[in-house]
C-alpha cells in the first residue's frame, strides 16, 4: 500500500509541476517538455542524475527550451524578447489536461516503470520516455544542449539500474 501511496504522490507532483511550468511559460496545456522539466524537480533525483551522467547541466534545459521556442517564433516572423510570452498564462483548471506529446510521454514513462519488473515511477522513467521522442520541442532542445537522445535514454536506463538507497 505504501508503494501505491508513493506512486500516487510522485504522479501528482509530476503532473502538477508540469501544469505549473506550462502556465508560467504561457502555454495552454503542458507538453512533454513540461513533464521533463517537472521530472527534474522530483525528489528521487534520478532525472537530474541521468543528465549529469552525460556531463550535462539539467538546469540548462529550461533555457534551451525557451531558446528553441524563440527560434521557432522568429522563423515565422514573430520577435519575442527575453522573458516575454506570446500568450497570457491560462487560468488554473484543476483537471489535468495536456498535449498529445505529454500524454504519450507520460504513458510511456508509466510503461517503462512497469517493465522488466514493476517499480514506482521515477524521474528517470520520464527522461527515458521523452528521450525516445524523435520530434518536437524536447528533441530540439536536447540537440541545442548538444545531447544525443539515445545517449540520454541510455543514461536514464543506467540510472534506473542503480539500486535505490
Amino acid at each position: 500500500m505504501d508503494r501505491l501511496k508513493g506512486e500516487f504522490h510522485t504522479i501528482r507532483e509530476l503532473l502538477e509541476g508540469a501544469e505549473r511550468l506550462a502556465q508560467q511559460s504561457g502555454d495552454a496545456q503542458p507538453g512533454a517538455e513540461h513533464l521533463l522539466l517537472s521530472a527534474l524537480s522530483l525528489p528521487d533525483g534520478t532525472a537530474r542524475r541521468a543528465f549529469e551522467r552525460l556531463g550535462a547541466n539539467p538546469d540548462d534545459l529550461q533555457s534551451a527550451i525557451a531558446a528553441q521556442h524563440a527560434d521557432a517564433l522568429q522563423a515565422v516572423g514573430i520577435e519575442v524578447g527575453a522573458g516575454e510570452s506570446v500568450v497570457p498564462a491560462p487560468e488554473a483548471r484543476g483537471v489535468f489536461l495536456s498535449t498529445p506529446s505529454a500524454q504519450t510521454a507520460f504513458r510511456r514513462a508509466v510503461e517503462l516503470s512497469k517493465h522488466p519488473k514493476p517499480r514506482r515511477l521515477l524521474g528517470a522513467h520520464v527522461v527515458a520516455a521523452v528521450a525516445e521522442m524523435e520530434h518536437g520541442t524536447v528533441a530540439r532542445a536536447l540537440r541545442r544542449m548538444g545531447l544525443d537522445r539515445e545517449e540520454l535514454a541510455a543514461a536514464a536506463r543506467d540510472e534506473l539500474a542503480v539500486p535505490a538507497s
